[in-house]
């Protein structure tokens, strides 16, 4: 019987390796930018990495599935020794650091544990010895150890902070005793003589001293501070937070310099204006951003809060860029301001999902959440609905117009492509299939269509009559979410799930080139006018520019 069930937890031990799998560590070389080497210890998350200060080791720290620390040897690439990070009564640890002069002793800390290992190199084994912090219980967020390894700096979740010596394992002091920092303190970073730079989870950057920790200098940033580094001997340091925000400050004016900044949610959409590659702009969560192709610069940002945009789409005209929400309607932007031109109210039931505009600039076409497409007439003052077009039976994921404006098609999650004549505004053709349609193109002779989905198929279809022509699989796992064809048509892009941008030859029905790069799931894709870049754009708030592949 005891044998059985040894068995079955043996069993079920390794069914939730298998689920949770082991995640690398990767080394890298700085200078030449290449992969040294893949360290694999841990199952599930690694919580934090810290290096030796003459690079001789690097420690690492297990997730919540793993509680393990790990000491591996840099020069052989290989695990040194390994224990559990925290006791058994108490959390996880969820960060670590070496003191600044000694290779062999270094400071873990997290939910209700606070430990200093020592590195016992000849029997290969690591030592803790549990900090005592009396009747306190903090859950530590950020830690730092001071120039001088005399004391180490520990920043909580309820916004104080703790100061301990290293040596007599000994809590030293704590504040501040009153004004705390707001959501937790998630960065600290020490300087010299028991100075201190720390980050809250509210994005202010205070510059405050031990004991007192009261506020000498501060600043409010964009989004709770994730990270604090020092340039040098800490005259200049670069913050970064929550909201996907870079920043130098000067320490002496602690004035803030906006270094970078990009999107912190998943990218819905990406569209250029019309004739022009220099700018283009993308859509994620509740902003539209507009950005300078070559400099990578965020020209214009156009914050709508607490709501979703999923498309948007430029006027031919560039006078106006037309985005489709979440809450139903439909909002009109200038380019150059972001200021608001117009609002179509109750546009869709369930949300905007897709939106596109006629090359006469006189016509909107929006696809809603309940798969109504409908036809907007915009005069200089007014947005009249022309004609609602009820055929789709689940949100409408793409619409593209035809040249001449006489035609569109539709692409919808309900395993149906609809081309729909916009003169007399009814069906023309359905294009069904076993698929949840994500994109569709029309080629530049406009006879036929090519459409992706979640089947990881590129169907071409014919548009006279709906038929098949031909089907290429496109992807190995996952579904194909954006496409786009040169004005040559002899090209096309997609990018999808797999997270791979490719380059496939029209007629020949053949991956030309492929782009590695993405870390979340690529959600749209275009190619710039005039065939010199590519951009695509993903889950996890990445926008990528690709060179062209052949010359234009």
């Amino acid at each position: 019987m005891e044998n059985q069930i040894s068995t079955k937890a043996e069993e079920a031990k390794l069914e939730l390796e298998a689920v949770i799998g082991f995640n690398d560590i990767i080394l890298w070389d700085y200078k030449k930018r290449e992969l040294i080497a893949r360290l694999s210890l841990h199952k599930g998350k690694i919580e934090d990495l810290a290096f030796s200060p003459n690079d001789l080791y690097l420690v690492s720290l297990g997730g919540p599935d793993d509680g393990s620390v790990v000491v591996w040897s840099i020069a052989k690439r290989e695990a040194i020794c390994g224990s559990p990070a925290a006791g058994l009564n108490v959390g996880n640890a969820t960060t670590v650091i070496f003191l600044g002069s000694n290779d062999e002793m270094f400071v873990t800390a997290g939910k209700g544990t606070i430990r200093v290992w020592e590195l016992d190199l000849p029997n290969r084994k690591i030592w803790p010895t549990e900090c005592q912090t009396g009747q306190m219980k903090r859950i530590v967020l950020s830690i730092t150890m001071a120039t001088d390894d005399c004391f180490f700096y520990l920043g909580t979740t309820t916004g104080d902070i703790l100061k301990l010596n290293p040596k007599t394992k000994l809590l030293v002091d704590t504040g501040p005793a009153k004004d705390k920092f707001s959501l937790g303190v998630s960065a600290i970073k020490c300087l010299k003589m028991e100075e201190l730079l720390v980050g809250s989870g509210a994005g202010l950057l205070v510059f405050c001293k031990s004991p007192s920790y009261k506020p000498l200098k501060k600043l409010q940033l964009q989004g709770g501070i994730t990270s604090i580094t020092l340039r040098g001997e800490g005259h200049q340091f670069f913050v970064g937070t929550e909201e996907s925000y870079i920043y130098c400050v000067n320490l002496t004016d602690f004035k803030e310099t906006l270094i970078a900044t990009c999107h912190f949610e998943a990218v819905q959409d990406i569209v250029f204006p019309f004739g022009t590659a220099e700018l283009f702009a993308t859509c994620a969560k509740e902003d539209i951003r507009v950005w300078h192709t070559l400099s990578n610069r965020e020209l214009l940002r156009i914050t709508v809060h607490n709501m979703t945009c999923h498309s948007i789409d430029f006027m031919r005209d560039g006078k106006s860029i037309i985005s489709a929400w979440n809450d139903g309607k439909i909002r009109a932007f200038t380019p150059e301001t972001g200021r608001l031109l117009y609002v179509i109210n109750n546009a869709h039931r369930i949300g905007v999902t897709a939106i596109a505009t006629t090359s006469d600039c006189k016509r909107v076409i929006s696809g809603g959440g309940e798969g109504e497409v409908r036809v907007w007439q915009i005069g200089c003052q007014t947005q009249k609905l022309e004609e609602a077009l009820k055929e789709h039976k689940s949100s409408v994921s793409c619409i593209r117009v035809k040249k001449n404006n006489e035609e569109c098609v539709t692409a919808s999650t309900d395993g149906t492509c609809i081309i729909w004549d916009l003169v007399h505004l009814r069906r023309n053709q359905m294009i069904l299939a076993n698929n949840l349609f994500q994109c569709v193109c029309y080629h530049p002779d406009e006879f036929q269509l090519i459409t992706c989905g979640t089947d990881r198929k590129i169907a071409y279809w014919e548009v006279f009559d709906g038929s098949v022509i031909r089907e290429l699989e496109a992807s190995l796992s996952g579904s194909i979410n954006g496409m786009d064809i040169t004005q040559e048509g002899v090209y096309f892009v997609t990018g999808g799930d797999d997270h791979l941008v490719k380059v496939w030859d029209y007629n020949e029905g053949e991956v030309t080139h492929v782009g590695i790069g993405h870390s979340g799931n690529i959600t749209g894709i275009r190619i710039s006018p005039g065939n010199q870049y590519i951009i695509s754009v993903s889950t996890d708030g990445a926008i990528l520019r690709w060179k062209y592949p052949f010359a234009s």
